[in-house]
């Protein structure tokens, strides 16, 4: 990761939880499977959505402002929405998940995919599933995409 960002990024996640969070998810790495742990921050995802709805959005400008908004006052980045042909683009930058430590960029991703997909499913996009199509980049993004994926 570029040294600068990779110093804000740090300096975003809390001292107080550095310790703990990274000895959790050293823990949970060692009992649960990849695929399980993935599955368990998609729930957990979904669990924090549901008790943050968001209001009804009018367009993908307003969806934006309002994803924004939530995860702005929550110090967990920003999010950037794109309409494409067959998907909505979902690039999240600077989700603090360099707390659980860099083995974990692998599984804690799949709590923001859950956190989209209960959003958009409560918006009305029934049918439809949040992907996850990048890894945590050096730019410290995210990719998702939200259409129809082959299950």
């Amino acid at each position: 990761m570029v040294p600068i960002l990779d110093y804000l990024l740090q300096r975003q996640i809390s001292p107080q939880w550095r310790g703990m969070l990274s000895a959790l998810a050293s823990e949970f790495e060692a009992q649960i499977g990849h695929d399980e742990l993935r599955q368990l921050m998609h729930r957990v995802g979904s669990r924090f959505a549901a008790a943050h709805p968001l209001p009804e959005c009018a367009s993908t400008v307003e969806l934006e402002q309002a994803l924004n908004l939530y995860w702005h006052e929550m110090d967990w980045g920003y999010v950037e929405l794109a309409d494409e042909a067959e998907a909505l683009r979902i690039v999240h930058y600077c989700a603090p998940l360099q707390a659980f430590g860099d083995a974990a960029l692998a599984w804690t991703p799949a709590f923001l995919e859950g956190v989209y997909q209960t959003w958009m499913c409560a918006l009305g996009a029934q049918g439809l599933s949040v992907a996850q199509t990048s890894a945590f980049g050096a730019d410290s993004a995210l990719e998702f995409r939200l259409g129809r994926h082959p299950a």
